[in-house]
């Protein structure tokens, strides 16, 4: 009987769409491009798993309360010139950088969410604005300088792998775990979920508006940290165009995945198989030959059709549910 449930809420799981997508795209490549399985390419596309995993994640969870963090991609890069000249210049231990750069991370985040929380500055102007400064301190510090000489023990780390599966894609699994659990099992999470479902609701019930908007950011900023530092580890150096490119692909991953960008749901299963998706998509244009200029096109294409058809998803709801509610009208 359990194991029938069990079957049963896979079939019927809003993500199962999206990963007979992603399973089509995997075959279809494997058909038409003979170098997508080989190893390398395999282990090149987890790498990339491993930082924009981590980075759709810190969108997701503002997503989930009702706004948006433009400035994820900036905080991650300021991170990661940090986390890099700590290391090159101070000769810093990479296990006290990181907790440094975590701690800049959390740091950053609970600042937007703060002005956001007692200002009532919109979201989207309050990060436009910090995204601004996070990177003028960015360049301002590099002088558009990257710090190339990262400890080889960091390189290493990164690099270390079991087959074609490198160990750093063990971050992004750990931490959707980690965010699910947040969402599913601890009452901040169920705060954040309620106040972007329904604010008006939420407050009257007792949650803190406030407290569950500087949550979500500074659990944003703490992941967009770590993905800062995770894609100096890639690199091979701290970059100051690190972050640059992850704001569509973190909007991306989170709306492909079913999230509702008014806020109140979101999924993290659904958050990381676009994202393999994404990857995907990228990886095979560019086995294709393609200009990696189309990779944009396609992704904001990808970006509409799920919009779509969660407003399409939304609006079947409503019509199923109204003759419901007015059975039980009295």
């Amino acid at each position: 009987m359990i194991r029938s449930r069990l079957v049963r809420d896979l079939i019927h799981a809003e993500w199962m769409p999206l990963l007979g997508i992603t399973v089509f795209f995997i075959v279809a490549l494997s058909l038409i491009a003979p170098a997508f399985l080989t190893e390398y390419n395999l282990f090149v596309m987890l790498r990339i798993l491993s930082v924009t995993g981590i980075f759709a994640m810190s969108q997701m969870i503002v997503i989930a309360v009702g706004q948006m963090n433009l400035a994820v991609g900036a905080i991650g890069g300021l991170v990661a010139i940090l986390f890099g000249g700590m290391m090159e210049v101070y000769g810093i231990p990479v296990p006290l950088a990181v907790l440094a750069g975590m701690a800049v991370g959390i740091a950053t985040g609970w600042l937007n969410g703060a002005i956001i929380a007692y200002s009532g500055i919109n979201g989207f102007v309050v990060t436009l604005a910090m995204l601004s400064i996070y990177t003028g301190l960015n360049y301002g510090i590099t002088e558009s300088i990257p710090f190339y000489h990262m400890p080889q023990a960091l390189l290493d780390w990164y690099d270390g792998k079991v087959g074609p599966i490198p160990n750093i894609v063990a971050i992004p699994i750990v931490s959707a775990i980690m965010v699910s659990l947040f969402f599913s099992r601890t009452r901040p999470g169920r705060y954040v979920l309620a106040t972007g479902g329904n604010p008006a609701a939420a407050a009257l019930s007792g949650i803190s508006i406030q407290g569950s908007v500087i949550l979500a950011h500074t659990v944003s900023g703490a992941l967009a940290a770590f993905a800062g530092m995770v894609a100096v580890a890639r690199l091979g150096t701290a970059e100051p165009t690190i972050g640059v490119d992850w704001l569509l692909p973190s909007f991306a991953a989170p709306v492909i995945g079913g999230a509702i960008l008014s806020g109140g749901h979101v999924s993290v299963m659904g958050t990381m198989i676009a994202v393999v998706l994404i990857v995907l998509l990228e990886n095979g244009l560019l086995l294709a030959r393609t200009d990696p200029y189309y990779v944009q096109f396609f992704l904001g294409m990808l970006i509409l059709a799920a919009v779509v058809f969660n407003r399409w998803r939304a609006v079947k709801a409503e019509k199923t549910a109204a003759p419901v509610a007015q059975e039980a009208a009295p």
